[in-house]
């Protein structure tokens, strides 16, 4: 009998999330590989949630029952009876030591051999985000009132302050069908909704392909290329929108085996277009405006687009802002310097006799000048690149602090402690004009270019300035982060294009 030929016709619908990518996939090893072990079996039993089971249906010994004629190959797992099964085989692998190659194989070749599904996709890639916040280069957008909008209200409205500061109202499920209503006719896409544990931020994982209805079809390698990935974070009550628009290098080709398929960097624009327009609402238009600030960390933007400090109230003006937890922390730190000091008297002294001598080559260390460098510090940084206040996790609740006390001499406390990744990593120096060795009626003053780059600059500077490198009382207010930018062009001490 002749097989029925099906038609295909295209659809404004978005891709399922029960659309699955074959197990053969190379690429699906190395998207799980940057899991843990650990996080691979918190994962595997997430899938196996109730709530998440029917998009995350794994392989069992009724499916193979049902094709074992069509199905010639053999894998080292059985299929398992039930899904209970499966939480209890996970389960086991909490309490067992291993590499997570073991899981993958499970995962891969055994309970999903028939592939896994976009939605688990997603999963595994927010995943990865939230127990590695900077792996991915985040760009801070502005939602701004369009003015075009403001000039169609009535004269009442027009004037009411409150229309310019209202922020538009945010949902993850209605943006995501507007964002669906503005790209159906031009992009294929995938939506993943994902809210942060330890931040308060709002995560939308978008996948941008082509049509999967046309001919030739879409490669699976196609589903889990980095550069059709999209990721929108929407921090709570703020006015800004954190994208990771940024070109990879896999971007700047396009797919060679498809000579109808759209580049990769149309995509991402077409979405990056359509983000202004599914937060806008009749009457009420916003527009992205591009802000200076790039950080590969959410704590960073959080820290300066965030719902706590919106302005550019950085520097120095930082010690208004913690002040009230100054006020807090006081009488516990009374409380230990006081436990400390009886803990002390019970304790048998050292011998005064018995003193350390200082090494012949040591210098000498003025403690007065570490205390007047210390006060310009605090004077011009506030609290702001202080590594005992880098904020790890998002508790609106202050913490207790630890009833042991912390002893540190002298030398620790003037100098900054190392980090395995420093804030300021490279310094690139340019000549813009070479030298002129010929004497003239005027000095030549000679061009040159500095480039700081790091994951935080202002609290590289910071170091830089504890180390006595730099001199605080001289640095200009955007080197102490006043400015709340981190990336500008400086041209005579001030900022020309931010």
């Amino acid at each position: 009998m002749a097989r029925k030929s099906s038609i295909l016709a295209p659809t404004s619908a978005s891709l399922p999330d029960t659309f699955r990518i074959p197990s053969s996939t190379t690429q699906l090893i190395k998207t799980l590989s940057k899991l843990s072990r650990a996080s691979l079996i918190s994962l595997a039993l997430q899938w196996l949630d109730k709530r998440n089971l029917a998009s995350c249906r794994p392989y069992l010994l009724s499916d193979e029952s049902k094709s074992q004629e069509h199905d010639d190959d053999t894998s080292p797992y059985s299929p398992a009876q039930s899904v209970e099964d499966l939480k209890i085989i996970y389960n086991d692998f909490q309490g067992q030591k291993g590499g997570k190659r073991e899981v993958i194989d499970r995962i891969l070749e055994g309970d999903w051999r028939h592939g896994l599904t976009l939605r688990q996709l997603a999963m595994a890639d927010v995943r990865h985000i939230e127990e590695h916040p900077s792996s991915h280069r985040w760009t801070a957008f502005r939602i701004d009132a369009s003015s075009a909008s403001a000039l169609s209200l009535p004269s009442d409205s027009r004037d009411n302050e409150d229309y310019t500061t209202a922020l538009p109202h945010f949902q993850a499920s209605s943006f995501i069908k507007a964002m669906q209503r503005e790209i159906s006719p031009l992009v294929k896409a995938h939506y993943h909704i994902h809210r942060f544990h330890s931040l308060p931020l709002t995560l939308v994982r978008i996948l941008a392909i082509d049509s999967p209805y046309q001919f030739p079809r879409q490669s699976p390698h196609t589903f889990i290329d980095s550069s059709r990935l999209i990721y929108l974070a929407f921090p709570d009550s703020t006015p800004f929108i954190y994208s990771s628009l940024v070109l990879t290098p896999s971007s700047k080709r396009g797919d060679g085996n498809n000579m109808y398929s759209t580049d990769a960097r149309t995509l991402r624009r077409i979405i990056n277009d359509a983000v202004p327009k599914a937060l806008s609402r009749p009457q009420q238009r916003y527009s992205l405006t591009s802000t200076s600030l790039a950080a590969k960390s959410l704590h960073t933007l959080l820290t300066l687009r965030g719902p706590w400090r919106t302005t550019a109230a950085n520097g120095a003006f930082t010690n208004k802002q913690h002040r009230a937890f100054y006020e807090w922390k006081r009488p516990n730190l009374n409380n230990n310097t006081n436990k400390s000091s009886l803990d002390d008297k019970g304790k048998p002294q050292s011998s005064p006799t018995k003193r350390q001598k200082r090494p012949v080559n040591e210098p000498r260390v003025d403690s007065q000048l570490i205390k007047k460098r210390k006060q310009a510090i605090i004077s011009r940084f506030g609290t702001y690149g202080d590594p005992n206040r880098a904020l790890s996790s998002f508790n609106p609740t202050p913490q207790s602090l630890p009833d042991q006390p912390t002893l540190s001499t002298a030398t620790d406390q003037s100098l900054p402690q190392i980090t395995p990744n420093p804030a300021l990593d490279r310094l690139e120096i340019q000549l813009q004009d070479p030298p002129t060795l010929e004497p003239g009626p005027s000095p030549h003053q000679t061009v040159v270019s500095l480039t700081f780059s790091g994951s935080d600059v202002v609290a590289g500077l910071r170091q830089l300035a504890e180390l006595g490198v730099i001199d605080p009382n001289r640095m200009p207010s955007w080197m102490t982060g006043e400015e709340g930018v981190s990336s500008a062009v400086i041209k005579g001490g001030v900022i020309v294009t931010p």
